[in-house]
């Protein structure tokens, strides 16, 4: 019970940092935003997954999971690698969109399958 706390608590000292960073930033940077002014998803691929949690919305749904089969949690984002994201780079964010990421640990490689997935 007590390790299961732990992660827990990570996860939300985690999400907590990232809101902080994300609202500091402020509103998108220009260019960043359609003309109806929703949101344009960033290219994330081949980057780190914590430029992820501080260049999009905090308000933004995220789904993060690792694409390397073996099932890992993902717990401090700055050790993981961006292989896959949906929706594609350049499509438009809105309130009901959620971004799904899929990394692997820094230093390994994107599964073959995955690795030239820029949809």
């Amino acid at each position: 019970m007590r390790r299961g706390a732990a992660v827990v608590g990570a996860g939300a000292v985690l999400a907590l940092a990232a809101v902080a960073v994300a609202s500091a930033e402020g509103a998108a940077a220009p260019g960043e935003e359609t003309a109806t002014g929703t949101r344009v998803m960033p290219d994330f691929l081949g980057g780190g997954l914590w430029r992820v949690f501080t260049r999009l919305d905090r308000r933004t749904r995220l789904d993060v999971h690792d694409v390397s089969g073996r099932d890992r949690r993902v717990l401090w984002p700055a050790n993981w690698r961006v292989c896959t994201q949906y929706p594609a780079a350049g499509t438009g964010l809105d309130r009901r969109t959620t971004v799904m990421i899929g990394v692997v640990r820094a230093g390994e490689t994107c599964p073959p399958r995955v690795r030239t997935a820029r949809r």
